[in-house]
Parts: structure tokens; C-alpha cells; sequence
């Protein structure tokens, strides 16, 4: 099944590549600019977020977009959201005085945002009559989804090795829980003004959303698929689902399957079209962020420079307060 259905997806690819004439650049070049909008809108969400955290801290929100639109790049070409690594190093190397815990909390600020707009825009999904229902995602060509829903056993498995190795760290880390947790409720600082949120994160994030949609209507018609509400819905709908499974680079395979299921076998140019061009967009604008704001010539230089910054930091809490 994973083999098939990898075979399935690389032969979109080549569908794609071998039409790639017939796509409409006006309209794909203006959706991945509105693309670009849209996270330079969270990536100023995000800064009011740290800048919450750390108020008496000299942030700079070209450093905050910079490590923004990075992970967002790597996240399209790594599993398992390994760009957030990198986000949190280069927050973490751009604010005096933080720590990975509060960088690390800060992440779930955005999350109340997305769980907001994602659960009505998957009951719309749902009720559309098109959309895959959870006990079809087994019959889906995505290799991890269908994976797991044929073996709900693994999964329930799976997410409790995932609950128990959590315990088991605070366990371990049982003399530092007490700081640990005051670092994370710094990341989350914003969160206790409800006001300041909404006017500085949840706004902002609800304008670049509007981005978004505009992104996705123009990519629908720059693959010959009718933009319109319900299609660029859909389109989000199908970007929650691959959100909850990160287990392959931007959710490559999980959502060219439910594009195909949704819009029919028509849109497999398009299922794999608007990845890759979101992806090497995306990969692009971070690859400029981190040589010209961060200096690193490469991504795996970011990598390595993170992983001696977390040594560092876990060197130093071993220290003990006198």
C-alpha cells in the first residue's frame, strides 16, 4: 500500500510537469504573492505574541519574519514539522533572554486561531457531500493515513507511547518542572489578555487567513479548476486534515489523495501543482531570510547551530540558583 500509493503520487508529479505548460501564470504567480502576504501577516501575529513574552526585550520583527517564513519552508520539505526547530533556534537566538520552553509554548498561541477557523470549516467540508468521510480515509492512496486507519490498534498505540514518554521526561525532569512550567506560561503571556489577543494576534491572523483564501482561489484557477468559496473551503478543509498527520513534507500525499477524492481525477495536475509551488515559494523566501537576515548559507548550517544552542541551554540549566 505505502509503495503504491508513493508510485500514485510521483506519477501526479509527472502529470504535472508534463502540462506544466497549460498552467496559468497570472494567476499563479498573483496567488503565490497573496501567499507570501499571508505569512507576513502571521509572522507579525507571532511577534506580538513574543513580544508579549518578553516585554523589556529589543525584538525586531524582520528577525521574527525571517525565522517564520524559514520553518515554513523547511516544514515543506521535512516531515513531521521539522521546521519549527529551526523557528524556535532563531527566535531563540534573536530575543535576549529566552528560553526554549516559553519559544516553544508560544507556537500554541497560533494554534487557538487555527482550531477556530479549522473546526467550521471541516463541518462545511463534511457536509458537502464530496468530501472523504473518516471511515474512507482507509480507502485513500496517502500511505500514512490509510496506514493508520487500517490499524486503529497502532495508532491508539502509538499515541500513548507518545502520552508516556512525555510523563516519563517531567518525571525525569521532576526538579525543574516548577521553572519549566513558569517559562511555558511566559510563552502564553498573551493569552491572559483577552483584548490585547484579539486586537493583536487573533485579527491579525483572521486578515491573513483572508490572504490565504485569495492564495488558493487564484492557484484553483491557475490550474483550471473554478475558484469560488466553497472550492477554496474545500481546499482548506482538505489543508486541516494534512495537519493532523505531518508525516510527510507539507502533507504531500495526504492531500493530493483527498484533492483527487474531492474535485475529481481531473484536478491531479493540481493536487501535486499547488504543493510544489507552494513548497519551492515557500522554501525560496526562507532560504533568503536566513542568508540575508540570519547570515547561515544553508539550512543544515541552521540545523547545527540550533542543536549547539540547545546543548548550550540544557548545560545551563544544570546549573544549579545559589
Amino acid at each position: 500500500m505505502p509503495l503504491a500509493s508513493l508510485s500514485d503520487f510521483f506519477d501526479a508529479v509527472g502529470k504535472f510537469f508534463s502540462n506544466l505548460a497549460s498552467v496559468s501564470w497570472g494567476p499563479l504567480l498573483i496567488g503565490l504573492a497573496a501567499f507570501g502576504i499571508y505569512l507576513t501577516f502571521r509572522s507579525r501575529a507571532y511577534f506580538n505574541v513574543i513580544r508579549a513574552a518578553y516585554p523589556q526585550a529589543r525584538i525586531r520583527w524582520r528577525d521574527v519574519w525571517g525565522a517564520y517564513v524559514a520553518a515554513y519552508g523547511f516544514n515543506n520539505v521535512v516531515p513531521a514539522r521539522g521546521g519549527d526547530v529551526i523557528k524556535a533556534f532563531l527566535i531563540h537566538s534573536s530575543v535576549d533572554g529566552a528560553t526554549y520552553p516559553a519559544v516553544g509554548s508560544s507556537f500554541l498561541v497560533e494554534a487557538v486561531f487555527d482550531l477556530t477557523m479549522a473546526i467550521p470549516i471541516l463541518i462545511f467540508a463534511f457536509t458537502q457531500g464530496v468530501f472523504p468521510k473518516p471511515p474512507d480515509f482507509a480507502s485513500l492512496k496517502a500511505f500514512d493515513l490509510s496506514f493508520f486507519a487500517q490499524h486503529p490498534r497502532l495508532l491508539l498505540f502509538t499515541l500513548t507511547a507518545i502520552a508516556f514518554l512525555i510523563l516519563l521526561g517531567f518525571a525525569l525532569l521532576s526538579r525543574r518542572v516548577k521553572l519549566f512550567w513558569a517559562r511555558v506560561r511566559q510563552g502564553l503571556t498573551i493569552l491572559w489578555d483577552r483584548r490585547r489577543y484579539v486586537r493583536q494576534v487573533f485579527a491579525i491572523q483572521f486578515c491573513g487567513w483572508l490572504f490565504r483564501c485569495a492564495a488558493f482561489w487564484m492557484l484553483l484557477e491557475a490550474f483550471h479548476i473554478h475558484g469560488s468559496i466553497k472550492n477554496v473551503l474545500l481546499v482548506l478543509g482538505v489543508n486541516a486534515v494534512a495537519a493532523v498527520v505531518p508525516f510527510t513534507p507539507g502533507g504531500a500525499g495526504v492531500q493530493q489523495a483527498f484533492l483527487v477524492s474531492v474535485f475529481g481525477n481531473g484536478a491531479v495536475a493540481y493536487s501535486v501543482g499547488q504543493q510544489i509551488a507552494i513548497a519551492v515559494f515557500s522554501l525560496a523566501l526562507g532560504f533568503v531570510a536566513i542568508f540575508f537576515i540570519f547570515r547561515f548559507r544553508s539550512f543544515k548550517e541552521v540545523i547545527r547551530a540550533g542543536r549547539a544552542s540547545r546543548a548550550e541551554a540544557g548545560q545551563m540549566a544544570d546549573i544549579p540558583v545559589r
